[in-house]
C-alpha cells in the first residue's frame, strides 16, 4: 500500500475511491454527521460507515498522537476488506507534521501481516492511503522519507522475527545482515564465525550454542558517517530458538520461541533506518546469534563459564541463557568506547508479569538518560516504563562458588536482577551511559493490538531510532 499527502481537502466520490474522517467525538456530537447517525443509534463511539457517501468515520476521545497513530491502523485494516482502491483521510483540526507521520505510520505498520507460510495469501484491493492537507501545513517530503524508511524497517523485522526457526538460523540472521548491509550501502559488515568467537573467548555465547547443530555468529554492524557527533553502540539478543535447554521449557512455552531473536532483528531495524535518514551519529549494532537447545554436549546446571570479562558465571538455569549471549556481546560492545551504550533483549518473562504484555521495562544506572529514552519511546508509540535497580536484589544474584549466578535466588523482581545480572559485565567507565531495554512483553503477542498485527510487532526499532535522532539535536 502507497501513502501520500494531497493538498487539497476535496472527495471525488469517484468509484473506487472511499473517505475517511478522524474526529473527537466533542466535535462530532456537534457536526451534521450526529444527527445523520442518530437513526442507526451511532453515538460517536468508534468507526461507522456511512455507505452512501462511502464515508468511514472514526470517533475517537481526544486527538492526540497516539489516537491519531492507532486510526490510521484502523483505518487502513477497515478498508482492506472493502473493494476501495484509495481512501483519502481527513482529520479535524489543525494538521501538522507530527500527526500526519503518525496518521501515515499507523496505516503502514497496521496493514502488515505475515502471510509467507500460508498457502493462499488475502488479496486486498486498497492501493493507496492518502492524508488530505488543504492548508498545506505539512512538510510532505520530509514526512513522506522518514514515515517509509520507519515503517519499512518495523515490517522487516517483524518479518524476520516471525520467520520460523527452521529458516531462521544464526547463519540466516548473519547473511541477512551482509545483504542489509548491501542493500543500504553506507553500513559495513562483520561477522565472527565459531572459531572467531572462540579468539574472542566468549565462552559463554559458545557455551548457549554447544548443544545446537547451527553454528553461532556474532553479527556486526556499523554505521559511520562523516562528521558523526556520537557514537551509539546497540547491543541485541539474537536467540533465534530457545528450547531452555537442559532446563527444559514446557511444551506451551516453546511455541513463540522464535520471538527471541527480537531483540538482535530490532537492532538491525534500527541502524538500518539511521543509515537511510543519514542521521550524523555513529551507531554500531551487535547481535549475538545463537539457538539454546538440548544434546549430550549441553551447557548444565552447576556448570561455571568464563566470560569475555574475565568474571566467573554460575550457572543454575540454562533458561536463563539470553543474559549470557549477551554479556559476551556487551564486552565486545564495551572496545568500541561507545558514548551510549544499550541492549534489546526479549529477556525475562517477569517484565511481562510486572508490566504487561504492551510495556517494556527500561533499567540503568543513569536516571536522565532512562528518562530521554521513556521520553522518546512514549513519542515514538511505544509504551516503556522504568524499573528501579537497588542493592536489595543485587544480592540474590551472589554465588558461592563464582563471581556471580546467573539467576536470582527469589522468583521476585527477576527482571531487575536479570538487569542487574549484566550490569555486572558492565566497566565502570560505561555505568552510567548503559541501558537496558527488556522487550518480553510487546516483542510477541498472538493478537492484533494497537497498530500491531499478531505476532512479531518489532518492538524498539520506533524507540531506537527517535531516541538516536534526538541525540542529534542535542
Amino acid at each position: 500500500m502507497k501513502v501520500s499527502i494531497s493538498k487539497t481537502n476535496t472527495f471525488s466520490g469517484t468509484k473506487g475511491c472511499a473517505q475517511a474522517l478522524l474526529i473527537s467525538k466533542s466535535a462530532f456530537v456537534k457536526s451534521p454527521y450526529a444527527k445523520l447517525c442518530k437513526s442507526f443509534g451511532f453515538e460517536g463511539e468508534g468507526k461507522f460507515f456511512l455507505q452512501e457517501q462511502a464515508l468511514l468515520l472514526v470517533c475517537v476521545e481526544v486527538i492526540n498522537l497516539d489516537s491519531i497513530r492507532e486510526a490510521g491502523a484502523s483505518i487502513a485494516r477497515y478498508f482492506r476488506a472493502l473493494p476501495y482502491k484509495s481512501v483519502s483521510v481527513a482529520l479535524n483540526g489543525k494538521l501538522d507534521d507530527s500527526k500526519a507521520y503518525a496518521l501515515l505510520l499507523g496505516a503502514l505498520l497496521g496493514v502488515y501481516e505475515c502471510v509467507s507460510y500460508k498457502s493462499k495469501t488475502p488479496s486486498s484491493a486498497l492501493k493507496e492511503f492518502i492524508l488530505l492537507d488543504k492548508d498545506n501545513e505539512v512538510a510532505s517530503v520530509n514526512v513522506l522519507k522518514k514515515v517509509h524508511i520507519v515503517a519499512q524497517s518495523v515490517n522487516e523485522v517483524r518479518e524476520i522475527i516471525n520467520t520460523i526457526p527452521q529458516v531462521a538460523t544464526p547463519k540466516y540472521l548473519a547473511k541477512y545482515a551482509k545483504d542489509l548491509s548491501k542493500e543500504v550501502g553506507n553500513l559495513e559488515c562483520k561477522i565472527l564465525d565459531e572459531e572467531a568467537l572462540q579468539k574472542e573467548k566468549m565462552n559463554a555465547f559458545l557455551a548457549v550454542n554447544r548443544a545446537s547443530c547451527n553454528p553461532p555468529r556474532l553479527i556486526h554492524l556499523s554505521y559511520k558517517p562523516k562528521g558523526a557527533t556520537k557514537r551509539i553502540v546497540l547491543v541485541g539478543k539474537g536467540l533465534t530458538y530457545d528450547c531452555g535447554g537442559l532446563s527444559l521449557k514446557p511444551a506451551d512455552f516453546m511455541v513463540t520461541m522464535k520471538a527471541d531473536k527480537s531483540g538482535g532483528c530490532a537492532v538491525m531495524g534500527i541502524i538500518k533506518a539511521i543509515a537511510q535518514l543519514g542521521a550524523k551519529i555513529e551507531v554500531h549494532s551487535i547481535v549475538g546469534a545463537a539457538e539454546n537447545m538440548i544434546g549430550g554436549n549441553a551447557y548444565k546446571p552447576d556448570d561455571v563459564l568464563y566470560s569475555r570479562e574475565g568474571k566467573t558465571i554460575e550457572v543454575r538455569n540454562t533458561d536463563a541463557e539470553g543474559r549470557l549471549v549477551l554479556v559476551d556481546c556487551l564486552s565486545y560492545a564495551q572496545d568500541l568506547k561507545p558514548d551510549i551504550l544499550i541492549d534489546f533483549a526479549t529477556l525475562t518473562g517477569a517484565c511481562v508479569v510486572a508490566l504487561g504484555e504492551y510495556t517494556s521495562g527500561i533499567m540503568g544506572h543513569n536516571d536522565k538518560l532512562k528518562a530521554q529514552f521513556e521520553k522518546c519511546a512514549l513519542e515514538s508509540g511505544e509504551l516503556m516504563a522504568t524499573l528501579p535497580f537497588n542493592a536489595h536484589l543485587k544480592k540474590l544474584i551472589e554465588s558461592k562458588i563464582a563471581d556471580v549466578c546467573n539467576v536470582g535466588s527469589s522468583r521476585y523482581g527477576g527482571a531487575i536482577s536479570a538487569g542487574l545480572f549484566l550490569s555486572q559485565f558492565i566497566r565502570e567507565e560505561f555505568k552510567q551511559k548503559w541501558l537496558h531495554i527488556d522487550i518480553a512483553g510487546p516483542a510477541y503477542v498472538e493478537r492484533e493490538w494497537d497498530i500491531n498485527p499478531s505476532g512479531a510487532s518489532g518492538a524498539g526499532v520506533r524507540a531506537g531510532v527517535e531516541f538516536i535522532l534526538a541525540q542529534g539535536k542535542a
